[in-house]
C-alpha cells in the first residue's frame, strides 16, 4: 500500500523556504499522531484563537456566571471590520449565545470584541493555561490596526497543541461533556471552506448537522502572511482532528497565498481518505454528535 503522507509531505517540501509550517493530525481514537511537520512550533494563529474565547464563554455559562440570553450591546470601541456579520446588520445589541454563533460560523470579529470585553482576555487565557495549553493563546481584541503598543498578533499556537485539543473536543473532554458539546455546537456551521476543509467537498452553508456522510466542527484564521485552520473531521471510518499553520513574510513577492492553500487542500485530500477508508480507528463522534 502507498504511503498516505507521501503526496502531503512532497507537496509541503515544494513550499517556498519562507514559508514555515506546522502541522499535525491525530486519530481522534488512539490519539496517535498520524503525521507531523514542526508540530512543536509556535506562530501566528489569526483567529483560531477565538476557539478559546468559546471555551470560556461556555465554561462561565455551564457554571452559571453568564447568562446565555443576556444581551450585549457593541460600542464604538468594539468597532472592527472585516470577517463577520454582525457589522452589516441592523440590531446594536444581541444575547451571549448569538454572538458565539457568530463567531463559530463566521469569525465575527464585532461579535468577538464585544464577547471579549464581557468575559475578560485574562479569564480566556487562564482557562486555556489549565486546560494544559502551553504555548496557544489569545493575545488581544481584533483591532483595525495593529501597531507596537499592541500585541503583534491576535493569537498564536502550535499545530500539536490545537490538533489535540480538538481531540479532546472530540471526545467531549474539554473541562466536561456539557461545556465541549455546547462548544462544538459553535463550531457546527463554520462557513470558511477555503483551507483543509475544501476537499472535503460539503455546503458551506448547510453542513451543521453532517453532509455526504461528514461531520465537521472547524476554526479557520487567516491574515497578512497567515493562514491556518484546526478542526475534527468524522467520517463513516475515523474520527479525525487536524491543525495547519502556515507563516510566511506577507512582503514577499511572488504572494505565498496559493502555495499555502494548496498545501492545505492536499492535508485535507489525506484527511478524507482516513476517514472514509478506515485507516484510522472508528470514530467517537459521527453523527450523533451534537
Amino acid at each position: 500500500m502507498a504511503d498516505p503522507w507521501a503526496a502531503l509531505q512532497d507537496e509541503l517540501d515544494r513550499s517556498p523556504p519562507s514559508v514555515a509550517w506546522s502541522v499535525n493530525v491525530v486519530d481522534v481514537a488512539s490519539r496517535q499522531s498520524l503525521f507531523d511537520r514542526n508540530a512543536a512550533a509556535v506562530l501566528p494563529t489569526a483567529s483560531v484563537g477565538k476557539v478559546l474565547l468559546l471555551v470560556e464563554a461556555a465554561r462561565q455559562i455551564a457554571v452559571g456566571r453568564l447568562d446565555p440570553t443576556l444581551s450585549l450591546v457593541r460600542t464604538d470601541e468594539d468597532e472592527v471590520y472585516d470577517s463577520g456579520l454582525w457589522q452589516f446588520l441592523a440590531v446594536d445589541r444581541l444575547p451571549v449565545a448569538d454572538l458565539a454563533v457568530l463567531v463559530g460560523a463566521v469569525s465575527d470579529n464585532l461579535a468577538t470584541n464585544v464577547l471579549l470585553r464581557t468575559i475578560g482576555i485574562q479569564a480566556v487565557n487562564r482557562t486555556a493555561a489549565g486546560l494544559g495549553l502551553a504555548d496557544t493563546r489569545l493575545n488581544d481584541r481584533v483591532r483595525i490596526e495593529r501597531t507596537v503598543e499592541h500585541p503583534r498578533t491576535l493569537s498564536s499556537g502550535s499545530a500539536a497543541e490545537w490538533a489535540s485539543f480538538m481531540a479532546t473536543l472530540a471526545t467531549r473532554s474539554v473541562i466536561n461533556e456539557e461545556i465541549s458539546v455546547l462548544v462544538l455546537s459553535w463550531l457546527a456551521a463554520g462557513v470558511d471552506l477555503s483551507m483543509v476543509a475544501q476537499p472535503f467537498g460539503i455546503d458551506p452553508l448547510a453542513h451543521a448537522t453532517g453532509d455526504r456522510g461528514l461531520r465537521l466542527w472547524h476554526k479557520t484564521g487567516a491574515d497578512l502572511g497567515t493562514r491556518a485552520d484546526t478542526g475534527i473531521l468524522a467520517g463513516p471510518r475515523s474520527t479525525i482532528s487536524y491543525a495547519a499553520i502556515a507563516r510566511w513574510d506577507p512582503q514577499a513577492q511572488p504572494d505565498r497565498v496559493d502555495s499555502v492553500l494548496s498545501g492545505m487542500r492536499t492535508i485535507g485530500r489525506t484527511v478524507l481518505d482516513l476517514v472514509s477508508s478506515g485507516q484510522g480507528a472508528p470514530g467517537t463522534l459521527g453523527d450523533q454528535a451534537s
